[in-house]
């Protein structure tokens, strides 16, 4: 599949300087706000600092395609901005961009670290096994009548999606402590 085709996700970490997070908060809710009117967006996802765990702040884009998501990081808007941000935070923040399904098995604010191919393969196929036997046991017998190619067809795409937005991100965070075990 060509990077064009997939989802892409934008992945930003940025240290705030302290006393300045109640404005930084009020930054981040109007930027992702303009972020929500470029073409191609399909959410933004913040994770605040935590004592102990997480000093900065990570903000996850997630577009449809990759030309959707330069024309946001891009843009005049996210420029400006960007500009007004830089009396809030430490340094530039640490941009990374991830599609595919590397997406699913990522941390943010971490470089890109993914787990070993054996867990991602093992989590995938049991996410897999389980939503295929539930997609057969409810879905397939209210198609019964279709042509069996319009039945793969509209199961694999039901399958993708709850894979891509529903099963795999909670499996992934379910299972992080193994995924990413030291």
């Amino acid at each position: 599949m060509e990077q064009d085709d997939q989802f892409v996700t934008m992945v930003i970490t940025q240290l705030v300087k302290p006393g300045c997070e109640s404005a930084y908060e009020i930054w981040l809710k109007d930027i992702t706000s303009v972020s929500r009117t470029y073409i191609g967006h399909l959410g933004t996802n913040v994770i605040r600092p935590q004592l102990g765990v997480r000093t900065e702040y990570v903000i996850i884009f997630r577009f449809d395609n990759y030309e959707n998501l330069k024309a946001w990081m891009t843009s005049r808007d996210r420029e400006s901005w960007l500009t007004q941000a830089q009396s809030l935070v430490e340094s530039d923040p640490h941009v990374q961009q991830i599609s595919g399904l590397e997406a699913w098995f990522s941390l943010p604010g971490k470089p890109l670290k993914t787990p070993p191919r054996y867990k991602t393969a093992l989590l995938t196929w049991a996410a897999v096994f389980v939503l295929i036997n539930i997609l057969s046991t409810f879905l397939v017998p209210v198609l019964r009548g279709f042509p069996p190619l319009i039945v793969s067809l509209i199961v694999t795409i039901i399958m993708v999606v709850l894979l891509t937005y529903v099963v795999m991100p909670r499996v992934s965070r379910l299972f992080s402590w193994w995924l990413y075990a030291k």
